[in-house]
């Protein structure tokens, strides 16, 4: 049985695709005879806070579905302060360094980026010829924090951009979540070893309910983090509720701002519904009729797992984020979408939607194609054999 580290920064109890994606990796890696241990901090996103259940804790280890979880301190914030939010990463990388210090580290270590910073700090101190280090890529940092417009093209993002070139050479293998992430990866080390590794759900999905009855306004559904760059708050202004209403779900640095601008405008149709756990989540998700998923601004390499889940949920979505997703939403059939950021547009597309394009066959159809198409167990079979 072969071991593997996985060092990542978010994990369960937390929610959310980051702390999903890696569960999966973990608990498919050790269904394939691997014997998994998992470092990450002490819960604390998207609160910004340690949960109560870990208040009072340095660190924890804990055996959970049978993978051995090893939680470390960390400086808790979600403060939009730059300098807090860095030194909440730093004391997550102090911890990694001290406990790489005292412990004996498997010749296998998958690590996770972003943050750079934490993964900085693995790739240096476990960088080794003997070791195998795997760098699994989510979002490519700095360049979406640019995009964003959390960095300027400074001092500080060229600093990003050698930390993010010193991650890639020395990882043995990356994996990205998107074609964008690899080819961005290929474009600076050619010959480096990459596999796409989608973040593709692994959950029983509940029965479709029978034929709805839309003689009443489509309900529209948005469930997730409720972040800067979903733009969900700037969505709650934009959107022509003539023929909608706007459900939403979850949690994140804009809540206030949403709940403030419900409050405000009690007319509109919108309803906060705070967070539920995933399991009720994907139950509660069969009762509107289309789901949609919003990025304030188009960001290369990123394609949210919103698609791949929801699809297996057999929701129709609404896609209004641009690049790679956009392509994903129209090559299998998965909905609509709109331009980002042309709101205009958006209204237009949702005031057209049929009545007939929401339907019990159209979700069994979606769904059919989720378990086809985006398959986990095939994605953890071909991965376990570079392992």
């Amino acid at each position: 049985m072969k071991d593997v580290l996985i060092i990542t920064s978010y994990y369960p109890p937390e929610i959310g695709a980051a702390s999903n994606r890696i569960f999966h990796l973990a608990e498919g890696l050790h269904n394939r005879n691997f014997n998994v241990s998992v470092i990450t901090p002490l819960p604390n996103y998207p609160k910004g806070r340690i949960f109560d259940a870990y208040q009072g804790a340095f660190s924890q280890n804990s055996i959970e579905n049978n993978i051995s979880i090893h939680r470390l301190w960390i400086y808790a914030s979600n403060s939009k302060n730059k300098l807090v939010r860095l030194f909440a990463m730093l004391s997550y990388s102090f911890s990694l360094a001290w406990f790489f210090l005292w412990h004996k580290i498997p010749k296998t270590v998958i690590v996770q980026s972003p943050p750079l910073l934490v993964a900085f700090t693995s790739m240096f101190f476990l960088s080794s010829k003997k070791r195998k280090l795997i760098l699994n890529v989510s979002d490519l940092w700095p360049i979406a924090g640019f995009e964003l417009g959390v960095f300027k093209k400074n001092f500080s993002y060229r600093l990003l951009e050698r930390i993010e070139f010193f991650n890639y050479n020395k990882a043995s293998l990356i994996l990205g979540q998107s074609n964008e992430i690899l080819t961005h990866v290929s474009s600076l080390f050619p010959n480096k070893a990459t596999f796409l590794y989608r973040n593709y759900p692994n959950f029983t999905a509940p029965e479709i309910v029978s034929a709805k009855i839309l003689d009443r306004k489509i309900k529209i559904v948005y469930a997730g983090l409720l972040g800067v760059a979903q733009g969900v708050y700037k969505l709650c202004q934009e959107l022509d509720y003539t023929t909608i209403e706007f459900h939403i779900y979850g949690a994140g640095a804009e809540r206030e701002l949403i709940e403030a601008f419900i409050k405000k405008n009690p007319r509109l149709p919108i309803t906060f519904h705070g967070e539920v756990s995933r399991k009720e989540l994907h139950n509660v998700l069969l009762m509107y009729d289309v789901t949609i998923i919003p990025l304030l601004n188009r960001i290369y390499g990123s394609v949210p797992s919103k698609i791949f889940e929801y699809a297996r949920l057999g929701l129709p979505m609404i896609y209004f984020g641009g690049g790679e997703g956009e392509t994903i939403v129209n090559e299998y059939s998965l909905g609509w979408v709109s331009e980002v950021e042309n709101y205009k547009g958006l209204n237009d597309l949702i005031s057209n939607i049929k009545q007939s394009d929401l339907n019990s066959s159209v979700n069994k159809r979606i769904k059919k194609t989720a378990v086809k198409e985006f398959n986990i167990e095939e994605q953890l079979k071909q991965l376990s054999s570079l392992i």
